[in-house]
């Protein structure tokens, strides 16, 4: 069972990660090159709006599974390695920042987008687009984490 909640979790990772660095990346620097606010933003906010909710199922996921393992390991008598606490630790915020990107600044967005706002709505995806960058950042020290800590432990 343990090797089904590894995988669900790395998967899960994944589609959170992968998908914060291909908006970052790539969706965005090709909206910015190819299109002006009033085709952009209402764009942007669609396809964030879709991720966000493949997110909060990796969330569901991703906790589930730590969680799980967590378990596992302290039924089994052992104690988990520090690089657990330290990925945990550290998945908290990501989701705290997750909440108020998704909870607090993506509906300000698509209600600017829907009043045709352009300044606002841009002004908030440059927020969210920071929180990225942050969650991003995060996320490959969360990554180092369960890779290299493993060298630690």
């Amino acid at each position: 069972m343990t090797e089904l909640w590894l995988f669900l979790h790395v998967a899960a990772v994944v589609v959170w990660i992968g998908g914060m660095v291909f908006a970052h990346f790539c969706l965005r620097p090709a909206a910015l090159a190819t299109l002006q606010p009033p085709q952009r933003l209402p764009l942007m906010s669609a396809a964030l709006g879709r991720f966000f909710t493949l997110v909060a199922v990796s969330l569901l996921l991703l906790w589930g599974s730590g969680l799980a393992m967590f378990a596992a390991m302290a039924s089994s008598g052992g104690r988990p390695p520090m690089s657990w606490n330290l990925m945990a630790a550290i998945a908290a915020v990501m989701t705290l920042v997750f909440a108020v990107i998704a909870l607090r600044l993506h509906p300000r967005m698509r209600g600017a987008v829907a009043a045709a706002e352009w300044p606002k709505a841009a002004a908030t995806l440059d927020a969210i687009r920071r929180l990225v960058v942050l969650n991003l950042v995060l996320g490959f020290l969360t990554i180092a984490v369960a890779t290299l800590g493993r060298l630690a432990n």
